[in-house]
């Protein structure tokens, strides 16, 4: 990871890199349903998306002057079997490259992730956004059942 901070044109080349890279998946990608943009003077992104397994899922990108950083929410705290969701989550986190389950606020359930600004391109957003999209469907589910738990009772 790069020590020095982004100068404000190489932020602003890389906000125009990500704005570019967003209106393609917009036009492009049948999963990307709508792309906002933060306050003004802000560098964020908010990205949804269209799923299966959980019905639409936000991507937050924020642009630093060191890093991207990229998180979604998942869920809200477990009503029971906490330790035992829990430990599902990090197990999961073994398994997953370039982002982790966190708690954030309220105990909330986050996947959270950072990319060094030098190392920001095309193929690097791709693989974030669909990386982002696969963990979440592939684990929402799963995680849903063990901390709600009763809610699936038969």
């Amino acid at each position: 990871m790069s020590e020095q901070p982004s100068s404000p044109e190489e932020l602003d080349r890389l906000t125009a890199l990500i704005d570019g890279w967003l209106a393609v998946q917009l036009e492009e990608n049948p999963t990307v349903a709508a792309v906002d943009h933060g306050e003004p003077g802000e560098r964020r992104w908010y990205v949804r998306l269209d799923g299966e397994e959980k019905s639409t899922t936000t991507i937050w990108f924020t642009l630093g002057q060191r890093t991207l950083h990229y998180e979604t929410y998942v869920m809200p705290a477990p009503e029971e079997n906490h330790e035992a969701f829990y430990e599902h989550l990090l197990r999961r986190n073994l398994k997953l490259y370039g982002a982790a389950f966190a708690i954030g606020a309220e105990d909330a359930v986050f996947l959270v992730g950072q990319l060094p600004n030098a190392a920001i391109d095309h193929d690097e957003l791709d693989r974030i956004l669909g990386s982002m999209y696969v963990y979440v469907e592939q684990f929402f589910r799963p995680a849903l059942r063990i901390g709600f738990a009763s809610r699936f009772a038969p």
